[in-house]
């Protein structure tokens, strides 16, 4: 459509299922099978390809197994080895890609990027307070940091879907919305007006990221207080279960310690689901201010989701009905896929000019 042929890769699948052109490594493989997969997939940096986009701050290689320091030598050994491998191997595949003059991209989602240590100092609402300590560590921080700069050196521009990865990005990194889903293919549920207790939804991947148990607590509290209402709580489903899922709920509450809104939104937002999330607000600077004069949500803390959750359930059916129309409107002007690969498309053709390839 925007005359761009793109094609997909993934190192392995996940649970949620969303497609992809080519799987290198599938469900059962051995270790030995897996990285002999991915030498095999290192002849994409010879293919036809004029442009490489990664996604997730990686690439075909990078992977980092964490230090433990309760481990025997021979598995710190063995951890060491392999880290430096995959070190040696990724600066291999991004040299070549230099070398042969093909611009690279690459995009940030959340934990690729973010690091528990500045978090801890700079937020004082944030995930790394809710997650132990080897979720986000010293080590797995430096091992980040060390790959952002390689690919600051190696990539023509860095991409982020959440602002408060900006603080950590380089300068020039630029702020993305999600773009994961059609606007035509997600049409609004509005389900606000029917005649039943309101139906809440919350989507944990992880629980104490997400702050699952803030909410529950909450509405227990609610219960308690004679309030009557659904949870529908989406754990482990793939893609397009949980999508029937996300159509029957009212409301969504997304995450309450990132500080921004997950995909899991913009998805609840294109059905028209109104959603209560945590925002930061000194994170707003990293946004478009037109898109910052626009945020539909219902903005809550860990802290005051109680409150948010009963202004929502002392809300009139039509004034809930209003919020989720609105949400619907602000996916499909902030999260159309096609604006957002235009403005992408743009730097493409930035990087094969200056490359002498356009």
């Amino acid at each position: 459509m925007l005359g761009v042929d793109s094609v997909t890769w993934t190192v392995r699948q996940n649970y949620f299922g969303y497609p992809a052109d080519r799987v290198i490594v599938n469900i059962g493989d051995s270790f030995l099978t897996s990285q002999f997969k991915k030498l095999l997939a290192l002849r994409y940096v010879f293919g036809p390809y004029d442009i490489i986009h990664f996604n997730f701050g990686s690439s075909l290689f990078g992977s980092h197994i964490n230090y433990r320091p309760n481990w025997p030598f021979w598995k710190t050994a063995a951890r060491v080895i392999f880290n430096s491998y995959q070190d040696i191997m990724q600066i291999l595949e991004l040299k070549i890609l230099h070398w042969r003059g093909v611009p690279c991209f690459v995009h940030y989602q959340g934990d690729d990027a973010r690091q528990g240590d500045y978090c801890l100092k700079n937020f004082p609402i944030c995930i790394a307070s809710q997650v132990d300590k080897q979720y986000y560590n010293p080590d797995s921080d430096r091992y980040k940091a060390r790959k952002i700069r390689r690919f600051y050196k190696y990539c023509s521009k860095t991409y982020a879907l959440n602002p408060d990865l900006l603080h950590v990005l380089p300068d020039g990194t630029e702020f993305l919305p999600y773009s994961h889903i059609s606007i035509d293919d997600w049409k609004p549920f509005f389900t606000q007006h029917e005649s039943r207790p309101l139906r809440i939804g919350h989507a944990p991947s992880h629980r104490g990221v997400k702050g699952t148990d803030y909410l529950l607590r909450a509405l227990d509290r609610l219960k308690a207080d004679g309030y009557h209402f659904e949870l529908a709580l989406v754990e482990n489903l793939s893609n397009i279960e949980a999508r029937r899922c996300y159509e029957t709920i009212d409301v969504l509450v997304d995450q309450l310690f990132a500080g921004w809104y997950g995909g899991v939104a913009v998805e609840a937002m294109a059905l028209g689901k109104p959603v209560l999330v945590y925002i930061r607000q000194g994170d707003l600077r990293f946004i478009p201010e037109a898109m910052r004069a626009e945020l539909p949500f219902i903005q809550v803390t860990p802290s005051t989701i109680e409150a948010g959750l009963r202004a929502v359930l002392d809300m009139s059916r039509q004034e809930l009905l209003a919020l989720a129309k609105k949400s619907r409107a602000y996916v499909e002007k902030w999260h159309d896929p096609l604006a957002i690969a235009q403005r992408v498309k743009q730097d493409y053709e930035l990087a094969l000019r200056k490359a002498g390839r356009l």
